[in-house]
């Protein structure tokens, strides 16, 4: 599953979605806002059809690369608050070192290549995130 989206989720839920008996290993990544430097909330933006679609290409691309079943990537648009989820993977394999590896190599992929931009906001003003595409606030 690949979803960008303005709605919350469950981290719970997705995970029993993506359970089988014949995966030994399933890794997570959540990504959530931080309060670093008085920011009180974060607006993230995407170019949704086109965020999908390279969200789609890096879940193909751990497919081929690493021995992993299961990728599903959700990330979230919108004004979201401290502690409030952006990005979640979640990679299921046979093995713990292939599911860590593939969730390793999803996140620094969206980090590099998703069109999803980050703005802080807080006491101190509004500062776009320089640097990275996206990350989830990690």
């Amino acid at each position: 599953m690949i979803s960008v989206t303005e709605e919350d989720f469950d981290i719970n839920a997705v995970i029993e979605q993506v359970k089988r008996p014949d995966l030994g290993a399933l890794v997570t990544f959540l990504g959530t806002v931080r309060a670093d430097e008085g920011v009180e909330m974060m607006e993230v933006e995407a170019y949704r059809e086109v965020a999908v679609r390279e969200l789609e290409t890096i879940r193909d691309e751990a497919f081929q690369r690493f021995p992993v079943a299961a990728v599903w990537i959700i990330h979230r648009v919108g004004r979201l608050r401290v502690g409030e989820k952006i990005l979640l993977i979640v990679v299921g394999a046979g093995h713990r070192h292939e599911a860590f590896a593939a969730c390793e190599y999803v996140l620094e992929r969206i980090k590099q290549s998703v069109p999803i931009w980050k703005k802080e906001i807080g006491d101190g003003g509004e500062r776009w995130v320089p640097g990275e595409a996206s990350g989830g606030g990690a």
